[in-house]
């Protein structure tokens, strides 16, 4: 494709990004999460990934029925589509201490890394609406880089960046080799880092993760070994409609050494922490990322395909 072609697609795809931007931000944050879960509980099926999810589901909860994981399947998209709604909206969330949108538990353990000067790994993962944990970490941490992933189009990266600023998220990592490098200069300052660590990296190490062995990335478990640096964990619960739960828990165990079986081990209670919140509501999670190996899913459609005769 030719500069002139790509950059004319760049294009349209910003003004369609604009468009779903300016949509939402027009119904307000209440509507717009009402008016996406409606939305997507209706498209949500009809894509690939949805294929994905149930396969997901299936590993995880074995002895769900298949009326369980429609159930199950359908509050995902319904959270999803709320998810999509919000986004445009974050800067309308109060996260003032006595707020009834975000209530923040545990707090008190951000409040003392800051009061210590501690640097700290904080790690999350996709659940509810994972942005606002974010937004949380930086209301309480002076310094703390949290790492995204770029768009693949720089006109939409620059304008969730610029819109991630206007909700409080003005210090960003991106990630691969040079924001690994960042991360780690930043540690050696004296900054937090945060990081997502519930998805697939190819290149990671395999860990157990609801009975399979999973490609988990070892980044986090490596920076907090190798800075003797505290892996705090969080979470974000959806408790009705455009209203959540924070939680900062307490820092993980970590081992003595620094060594590939200490990182393996910390990976693996990293894993461990992820289940466990996707246990307590497992419609908030992100099911749509293929978490496991890639036979799986690839014999899970062709079952699927054999069914349908």
């Amino acid at each position: 494709m030719s500069d002139l072609m790509k950059s004319i697609g760049f294009r349209a795809e910003a003004l369609g990004w604009d468009a779903y931007q300016g949509l939402f931000r027009s119904m307000g944050l209440e509507r717009a999460s009402d008016y996406g879960a409606k939305l997507l509980r209706t498209l949500g099926p009809k894509v690939s990934v949805h294929h994905v999810a149930r396969v997901n589901m299936q590993v995880a909860f074995p002895e769900a029925s298949d009326r369980e994981l429609d159930g199950l399947l359908d509050a995902m998209w319904d959270n999803f589509g709320r998810l999509v709604g919000e986004f445009p909206n974050t800067h309308r969330f109060d996260f003032s201490p006595n707020s009834d949108q975000i209530e923040v538990e545990g707090e008190e353990i951000l409040a003392e890394l800051d009061r210590q000067g501690q640097p700290a790994v904080l790690i999350g993962g996709h659940f509810a609406n994972w942005e606002l944990m974010a937004a949380v970490i930086m209301r309480h941490l002076k310094d703390c880089r949290i790492t995204y992933r770029h768009a693949n189009n720089p006109l939409i990266d620059q304008r969730i960046i610029d819109q991630r600023k206007a909700y409080g998220i003005n210090i960003l990592a991106p990630k691969g080799g040079h924001g690994a490098k960042e991360l780690m200069q930043a540690l050696k300052s004296g900054a937090s880092v945060a990081l997502m660590n519930d998805q697939k990296m190819n290149d990671g190490i395999a860990a157990p993760f609801f009975g399979r062995m999973a490609m988990t990335a070892p980044g986090p478990a490596r920076m907090a070994l190798r800075y003797d640096c505290p892996l705090v964990p969080m979470s974000i619960r959806r408790k009705d409609r455009a209203r959540f739960k924070v939680t900062i828990h307490e820092p993980l165990a970590r081992p003595e050494g620094k060594d590939a079986d200490a990182i393996l081990e910390v990976v693996t209670t990293i894993n461990r922490f992820m289940e466990e919140r996707i246990k307590e509501a497992p419609s908030q999670w992100f099911w749509v990322h293929r978490r496991f190996e890639k036979p799986l899913y690839k014999q899970a459609k062709a079952e699927a395909q054999a069914s349908r005769g």
